[in-house]
């Protein structure tokens, strides 16, 4: 039953994404909701639904509002939004409609899936309604998870609100108009949802060899290995599993616990979401088992070319479809070589690349240097930005962004095309691809990452060090100083600086921050992050302007940012409010 059928319902059009390899879609039809239990596939392809058009799918680039990059495009959305135009009925942010349709199909599931003949065979019945109704609930707390962080916020009389919490399926006749229920009620819905997911998942999937190595929970069915691996085997992977599950429940309690949500800095927000964040990372060997290639996943092209259909690398707890193309490039390379430039990342994202031995570029100790600003920096930052003088692309040209060069790769030289900044994005792109369309110009294997292991390290060093400090462990065996060292360590960075403030919680939370800002940069995270933090979203963009004439480097301003204060929450969209009476909007929207 690898290969199913989605049945879009309600005229939903069924595009799968990132899970191509493990559904395959189908044609419409109205066949009603009784028609599953007597047809395993048709119910699998309601719950198929809520794999579609994921909120976790996909760059978005949101990147582009917050201090990290600029886009060339002056229709870009995310360009508008931060420059003053985001509104209720505006907002490239919302998930509301989607994250909501993936739950009324998932609340559908749900309530039937008890009774689906799921197979003739009474123990493989068994392990599929098990292994069904535990992705349900799985993919029910993921759409939460994205629906909190997306729109919630306090309301007008000062409580901090969620969204609606719909857990039955509804039909005409069901009442619609359904208030936000609280941020805490949400995030027990969540827990909830994990707690029943985790007991029917296997935390991964793969093949057994032996009887012994099935769940004793399952013992009573007598199973055979057949029996076991024709539901839970490695052709399943790519599916919500337990290690999926884990992995949004850290992120969900490190969101409870950040200072948007958490005003008082409850600790015990803090421990459980450390405790969480733990429980990925013991599964995967605990700070020993970060990859030591994971910072440069999405380019580690051996790696990439031997992943089979759902199959992980080390560094990757939850991914997209590997397929062929050079969309990214021809979206982000520079435009001497056939790219469009869309994303520049900032001066203000390069400065947070600390020298080579691990001090900020502002420290006296730091080898910076302001005539050759892109020498003895961290790695990452000729891995994760094109500077002016950086070679890219198959043909290795060589890329000069001085306001004075001679190409369109120049700053400003053409508008749309040209970087804004003095930078143009190299994360996520790989080298080894030729644009050029009077050439043999080629794609390559590509896949999105929807969550990394180096995510649950970091989520963990900064919850850690809240409720424990720097060294601090809670009885886990490593604290977020081992955690950034070993970060450090994978990529060449020195621990000189991070040494020193391991006993100053204030700079070590400064540290992983920054940390964090470098390692999940362009992956969707920046926004979202520095709004929990409630860190200034009002940062002015700025650029280099280099003169090759006469080696000077010249900071600018690019953009100014114009977000509210009350803007730390998203709203609640303006025509949802208006269909429903008891919808409450978050304060000043």
């Amino acid at each position: 039953m690898k290969n199913l059928h989605i049945i879009p319902l309600v005229a939903t059009v069924a595009m799968l994404s990132g899970c191509d390899d493990v559904f395959t879609p189908s044609i419409e039809n109205n066949l009603g909701m009784d028609y599953m239990y007597e047809n395993p596939e048709y119910a699998e392809g309601v719950l198929a639904n809520a794999y579609t058009y994921m909120a976790c799918d996909g760059y978005s680039f949101s990147e582009c509002a917050t201090d990290d990059a600029v886009s060339n495009q002056s229709s870009n959305s995310y360009r508008n939004m931060a420059a003053g135009t985001w509104t209720a009925s505006n907002n490239p942010m919302n998930v509301w409609e989607s994250c909501f349709n993936k739950i009324m199909y998932l609340n559908i599931f749900l309530n039937r899936c008890d009774n689906v003949a799921w197979a003739l065979d009474e123990v493989a019945a068994e392990f599929y309604k098990d292994r069904e109704k535990g992705e349900a609930y799985g993919l029910r707390l993921m759409n939460y998870y994205h629906l909190l962080l997306a729109h919630s916020g306090y309301g007008s009389d000062g409580v901090l609100y969620g969204v609606p919490l719909l857990l039955e399926e509804m039909d005409a006749t069901s009442d619609t108009n359904t208030p936000r229920s609280t941020f805490a009620d949400c995030i027990a819905q969540i827990e909830e949802d994990a707690s029943n997911a985790l007991e029917l998942l296997p935390m991964e999937y793969v093949d057994v060899a032996d009887e012994s190595e099935i769940p004793s929970k399952y013992s009573s069915l007598n199973p055979t290995v057949s029996q076991y691996n024709r539901v839970f085997s490695s052709s399943f992977a790519g599916r919500m599993n337990g290690l999926i599950v884990c992995a949004y429940l850290a992120r969900t309690r490190l969101l409870a616990a950040s200072p948007a949500y958490n005003p008082n800095g409850d600790t015990d927000l803090w421990q459980k979401a450390a405790d969480a964040a733990a429980k990925v990372i013991d599964y995967l060997g605990g700070v020993s088992g970060i990859d030591p290639n994971g910072w440069t996943w999405y380019c580690n092209t051996s790696e990439i070319s031997a992943l089979g259909a759902g199959e992980n690398p080390q560094e990757i707890i939850w991914r997209g479809t590997k397929s062929t193309n050079k969309t990214l490039e021809t979206d982000n390379y520079p435009p001497s070589i056939y790219g469009n430039g869309y994303v520049n990342p900032t001066q203000n994202f390069v400065d947070c690349f600390y020298d080579i031995n691990g001090y900020p570029i502002t420290d006296s100790r730091s080898c910076y240097v302001d005539t050759l600003p892109y020498a003895n920096r961290d790695p990452r930052l000729d891995k994760y930005v094109v500077v002016n003088g950086s070679t890219v692309g198959s043909t290795k040209a060589t890329i000069i962004t001085a306001a004075d060069g001679t190409t369109q790769d120049a700053l400003n030289n053409l508008t749309g095309s040209s970087t804004r900044t003095g930078y143009y994005l190299r994360k996520l792109m790989r080298d080894d691809i030729n644009l050029n369309p009077n050439t043999s110009n080629n794609g390559q294997y590509h896949y999105n990452a929807f969550i990394r292991a180096t995510e649950m390290y970091l989520d963990y060093a900064e919850a850690a060090n809240e409720v424990w400090g720097p060294t601090g462990n809670g009885g886990h065996g490593y604290s977020a100083y081992d955690v950034i060292k070993a970060l450090h360590n994978r990529c060449g960075v020195g621990n000189s600086y991070l040494d020193e403030v391991k006993n100053d919680k204030d700079k070590m939370r400064q540290l992983i921050r920054n940390e964090r800002r470098i390692e999940l940069s362009f992956e969707g995270h920046r926004f979202w992050d520095l709004r929990r933090w409630k860190a200034d979203l009002n940062e002015s963009t700025r650029g280099m302007s280099i003169s090759q004439a006469d080696g000077t480097y010249t900071t600018i301003e690019v953009d100014t940012r114009n977000y509210k204060d009350y803007q730390y929450y998203g709203p609640i969209p303006y025509s949802e409010c208006l269909k429903f009476s008891n919808l409450q909007q978050n304060a000043g929207w």
